[in-house]
């Protein structure tokens, strides 16, 4: 997969989101805010390795990949 990766919501952990390099931003017709990087999905992940989260499940929804992570 390529980017951008969306990773997180309004009520994500802003300095977290600052670590990534995440913009926030509202899509037109969407009531909620989300974070977003350019960065492909294994990027993400290695940056999130390295704070100490590790995938615990990973899905396909439609087109979308979801991954599911827990912090040690």
């Amino acid at each position: 997969e390529v980017g951008p990766t969306m990773v997180g919501d309004e009520h994500s952990d802003p300095s977290l989101m600052s670590f990534l390099g995440a913009k926030k931003r509202n899509m037109l017709g969407n009531h909620f805010w989300e974070y977003y990087v350019n960065d492909a999905p294994r990027i993400v992940l290695n940056k999130l390795e390295s704070c100490g989260y590790r995938v615990v499940s990973m899905t396909g929804v439609g087109q979308t990949l979801v991954w599911c992570l827990h912090k040690e």
